[in-house]
C-alpha cells in the first residue's frame, strides 16, 4: 500500500471500529476501494462509492459518498455493503454468500437526467421513520433501526419508533 492508502485506511478502520463497523478482510480487494475512493476524491472532491457512477455534482451524489445511504441495510441483508468495503461476521464467516448485490440506488439518480423514454420508474413509498434508542436516546431517520447504535453499541431491538 502507498503511504495515501496506507492514512486512508487507517482513518477508516478507526472510524468504523469506533462505529462497530468491519472493513474488508482481503487486503488486496480492500486496497483497491482504497485506490477507487482516493481517485474519486482527487476527480470529484469527495469519497464517491467506488463501484457506483458519480456525477460529479456533491448536491446528487450525497447518496453514495463512503459510508453510503445504503450501507446499513445492505449488510443487514447481504452481509456487506455494495462494494464490499463494509462486511459483517457473518459474510467474513460464509454464512451469507458472497453473492453480487442489488443496486438501491433509485434509478433517477442512477440515470442523472437524462431523458427517460420507455421507461416506468417504481418510486419507493417506503415510509422513513424515527428510530430512539431507549439506551442513549440517539435519534436516526431511515427504514429500519441501525443494527448496532453507533453511541452506545446497543443492539436493533433497543430501538424504538419516536414521534412527538
Amino acid at each position: 500500500m502507498t503511504e495515501e492508502t496506507e492514512n486512508l485506511c487507517r482513518e477508516l478502520k478507526k472510524m468504523a471500529d469506533e462505529d462497530g463497523y468491519t472493513l474488508q478482510p482481503d487486503k488486496e480487494i480492500l486496497e483497491d476501494l482504497l485506490i477507487g475512493l482516493i481517485e474519486n476524491e482527487k476527480r470529484y472532491g469527495y469519497h464517491a462509492c467506488p463501484c457506483r457512477l458519480a456525477s460529479g455534482v456533491l448536491a446528487e451524489d450525497m447518496d453514495i459518498i463512503c459510508p453510503c445511504d445504503y450501507r446499513d441495510p445492505d449488510l443487514e441483508d447481504y452481509g456487506c455493503c455494495y462494494c464490499t468495503l463494509y462486511v459483517n461476521e457473518d459474510w467474513i464467516s460464509g454464512m451469507k454468500p458472497h453473492d453480487p448485490i442489488p443496486e438501491r440506488r433509485p434509478v433517477k439518480k442512477i440515470l442523472g437526467k437524462q431523458e427517460q423514454v420507455d421507461m416506468t420508474i417504481k418510486e419507493t413509498t417506503d415510509e422513513i421513520s424515527v428510530w430512539r434508542c431507549t439506551v442513549c436516546g440517539y435519534l436516526c431517520a431511515r427504514h429500519e433501526p441501525p443494527e448496532q447504535c453507533p453511541i452506545c453499541k446497543a443492539k436493533k431491538e433497543r430501538f424504538e419508533k419516536f414521534s412527538l
